[in-house]
């Protein structure tokens, strides 16, 4: 071993002087470093928040236009059906009036045959399909018994019959035609026509009170 091959202490490599010298400039490089890309990072989150945000806005007002569509075809489904509905009334309706005068005379000429001892059969089949094609055309047929009480909404007395019967006043003595109503609406289309009943009081007995049938 030589002199040069010993280092005094204290003494250090010039290479080694350089490292030392090196390391603090490459760690304040790194940290800049870092800190770009967490903040390019931060800015691609907040476009694509502020993206996504724009979607759901735009998803929101598809979504109300669509309710709002489907509201207007459900009303424009409606006020068509109202309107064919109103267009057919209108249409059946000098039909139906002409059928409700066939019912009534071929029940007349059924009851006419029947008091006469005849076979009704063939007219009465005849009245079953008039009545078969006012029910197709939304008209229910509706009549009402004898001893039923008088509703001024569904019956027309045609005719009294006295009687001593307080217990009968205004109740039904015969139908003479049958009551047609709307079945959509419950309209009457014409009442039952009917006779009825009418107390007649003996001498000093008080009348009858109320509602009383009254012919028209």
């Amino acid at each position: 071993m030589t002199d040069k091959d010993i280092v005094p202490a204290g003494s250090a490599d010039p290479g080694d002087a350089d490292v030392c010298a090196r390391a603090p400039a490459g760690t304040a490089g790194d940290t800049a470093a870092g800190d770009t890309a967490a903040g390019d990072a931060a800015a691609a989150l907040g476009q694509l928040a502020g993206r996504l945000g724009r979607v759901e806005e735009q998803l929101a007002e598809f979504h109300r236009r669509s309710a709002h569509r489907e509201l207007v075809i459900d009303r424009l489904h409606e006020e068509n059906q109202q309107l064919r509905g109103g267009i057919g009334k209108i249409i059946l309706e000098p039909v139906v009036a002409d059928l409700i005068r066939l019912d009534d005379q071929l029940s007349r000429e059924v009851r006419r045959l029947e008091s006469d001892g005849q076979d009704p059969r063939l007219l009465w089949s005849f009245a079953e399909d008039v009545r078969q094609i006012l029910d197709r055309c939304g008209i229910d047929v509706f009549s009402a018994d004898p001893g039923d009480p008088f509703d001024r909404d569904r019956h027309r007395p045609l005719a009294v019959v006295a009687c001593q019967d307080e217990s009968r006043h205004n109740t039904v003595a015969e139908v003479v035609a049958a009551g047609f109503a709307e079945r959509q609406s419950g309209r009457v289309r014409r009442p039952v026509q009917a006779r009825f009943y009418q107390y007649t009081p003996g001498p000093g007995e008080p009348g009858p009170g109320g509602d009383t049938a009254q012919p028209q």
